[in-house]
């Protein structure tokens, strides 16, 4: 049982790296990032806002350190690095960890926010940065509404691992 909950562990260790773990990261992430695309692509557009390209900036970032950039290097990066590996390891492993030994118990709802909040920092202020596109976009659109889909995306992946711990402790 601790080798696959977040809240339930002693505070500072970090979960087990076994297939238990590595099939929470895959399935949390996966609902992840069909709410994040489902939201920037699908109802944003449909609401009058900006449409999302998240691989398009992977795809920039790629070419930008000499690596191919193709349609397909762009979606498996934003899918199965970032989306179901990459920030689901940062939750998981560096951000609930400090959370939870920095200011203890809270409801997940608040941290799984302002992680979201850390990854549209990260994506839209640093790699944007380092793919070589102007600074948080210009602050266009789609700045705001990635913002929505990273703090969406950080909500999503939690309540799925709350609900598949829930699930597994019952």
């Amino acid at each position: 049982m601790n080798t696959i909950s977040s809240d339930t562990r002693l505070v500072g260790s970090l979960p087990a790296v076994n297939t238990n773990t590595l099939g929470l990261m895959f399935i949390s992430g996966f609902f992840a990032t069909v709410a994040f695309d489902l939201w920037g692509q699908v109802i944003s557009p449909a609401l009058g806002f900006a449409n999302l390209s998240p691989h398009g900036l992977a795809r920039s970032l790629l070419g930008s350190l000499g690596l191919p950039n193709g349609n397909f290097a762009g979606y498996f990066v934003h899918f199965y690095i970032v989306g179901l590996i990459g920030y689901p390891i940062g939750w998981m492993y560096i951000f609930a960890p400090i959370w939870q030994r920095v200011v203890g118990n809270t409801h997940w709802f608040l941290p799984s926010a302002i992680y979201g909040f850390g990854l549209w920092l990260f994506a839209i202020g640093g790699i944007t940065s380092v793919a070589g596109l102007p600074f948080f976009l210009n602050f266009t659109g789609i700045v705001w509404v990635a913002l929505v889909g990273h703090v969406l995306y950080g909500i999503v992946m939690v309540a799925v691992l709350k609900y598949i711990e829930r699930q597994h402790s019952a």
